[in-house]
């Protein structure tokens, strides 16, 4: 009976062993689909991966076998570009997936067997006599500067003149990290959906009692159900309040929730949480907001269904500048520009999600420097990437004697060749939290 390939989005998660051949399946394709163009976009003709056990560079944990939850003593992945692809090659003492097997502990004789490791790969080197051979160095991102001093010193030791041909490998780690393909984009729309039913069961009568429940109580209470469904969180949830008479505090610079987070929800808050989830390697950040129904209503008061509505607005506008080619400190301006002529008292703070929750690639603002951002906000947009459109609004509600609310949104988005499209269902209606019999 031939096997049939798991199908990832039939429902979240998958059981771990169905997990793992869908994750090795998509290392699959990336290597043979994504990694050359990215190469030869980066100007890299070689790429050496290099970690240690429990000190990973980020971007060997992408290329391991899904069984392999660290590195296995040193792990050292080269890559080569070539007319007929990528060759894949581990030089580790342990095989590596689909990687081909450079070496061999059992060959090493006499000398120390890392010696002779260090000597294979130099010699791997040598034969492919590359122009540019790319090590994870960078001053801007973390996840791309993952080559530790002591792997730094032992590699160009042991290349020798070779060692003059190292460069930065930075454009080809961050293209390999926030590269998605269209199967993980899928997978992503189905984890955002997943946070969404989540949210709303927190949301609700069955999990929230007001004059009972804190916001502390609310976070343990996601985390907890996020942990008993198999899909982990990647950060402890957030559940902050505002409340009608508690005008926001002052931090730098920006006005955030005051009501302390121990303390009960009552009806007519404004409840908020940020939650982001782990599954098949992919991580997803999104927020929901809910206001708690006073006795005798229906409906949330007026002023803050503007206020979501003045929070769309901003999403639309900053959708309609994400467009590839694109810096993100470009994308922040011509978004604040046009806010400000339709008179929108807001921040952008978007950035992409993927691999990691707070991804590798362009910045687009900070939630507390929206003048953008050195380094990583000068990095272009390109297709099939995927960004937590994060940002706030600041919108006086009448209902609550002028007091701002902070009307914070975030939501998955995927930019294909075909625009910008929504991952799960975008937040457009407050959900409403009976409060009081």
């Amino acid at each position: 009976m031939p096997l049939v390939a798991p199908d990832p989005t039939r429902t979240v998660p998958l059981p771990l062993r169905e997990q793992a051949d869908v994750r090795d399946r998509w290392l699959t394709q990336r290597l043979l689909d994504l990694l050359p163009g990215l190469m030869d976009r980066a100007g890299i003709d070689l790429w050496l991966v290099v970690g240690r056990e429990y000190n990973e560079d980020p971007v060997l944990a992408t290329l391991l076998p899904a069984t392999w939850l660290s590195a296995r003593r040193r792990t050292i992945l080269v890559l080569h570009r070539s007319d007929d692809g990528v060759t894949a090659a581990a030089v580790s003492r342990y095989p590596v997936g689909q990687f081909l097997p450079a070496w061999s502990p059992d060959d090493a004789g006499r000398p120390p067997a890392e010696d002779t490791q260090w000597a294979e790969v130099r010699r791997i080197v040598e034969q492919a006599a590359p122009r540019r051979i790319g090590i994870d160095v960078s001053a801007d991102f973390a996840l791309a500067d993952g080559l530790s001093h002591t792997e730094h010193r032992r590699l160009t030791e042991a290349l020798g003149p070779w060692s003059d041909r190292l460069v930065p490998a930075e454009d080809l780690a961050v293209g390999w990290l926030e590269t998605r393909l269209p199967e993980e984009i899928a997978v992503l729309d189905r984890l955002n959906q997943r946070v969404r039913e989540v949210v709303e069961e927190a949301f609700s009568p069955a999990v929230l009692t007001a004059g009972v429940s804190t916001g502390t109580d609310l976070a343990w209470w996601i985390r907890q159900r996020l942990s008993d469904l198999g899909v982990e969180p990647w950060f402890h949830p957030v559940v902050d309040v505002q409340r009608a008479g508690v005008a926001p505090r002052c931090e730098q610079g920006a006005l955030l929730p005051a009501v302390p987070f121990d303390v009960p929800v009552e009806p007519g808050d404004l409840v908020h949480c940020d939650v982001g989830l782990s599954s098949l390697g992919l991580k997803t950040d999104s927020q929901r907001n809910g206001y708690v129904l006073r006795r005798g209503e229906t409906d949330a008061p007026a002023g803050l269904h503007q206020a979501l509505a003045v929070g769309n607005r901003l999403q639309d506008l900053t959708t309609a500048e994400l467009v590839a080619g694109r810096t993100g400190n470009e994308v922040l301006a011509a978004v604040r520009c046009a806010a400000a002529a339709e008179g929108i008292d807001g921040d952008v703070y978007s950035h992409p999600v993927g691999v990691h929750g707070h991804g590798a690639g362009p910045a687009i603002g900070r939630w507390d420097d929206q003048r953008g951002v050195p380094g990583a906000g000068d990095r272009v947009l390109h297709p099939d990437t995927v960004y937590a459109l994060e940002l706030c609004v600041r919108v006086p509600v009448a209902e609550w004697g002028g007091q701002p609310v902070r009307m914070a949104l975030e939501e998955g988005v995927a930019l294909t060749e075909d625009g910008v499209s929504y991952l799960g269902d975008r937040q457009t209606e407050l959900l409403l939290i009976p409060g009081a019999g």
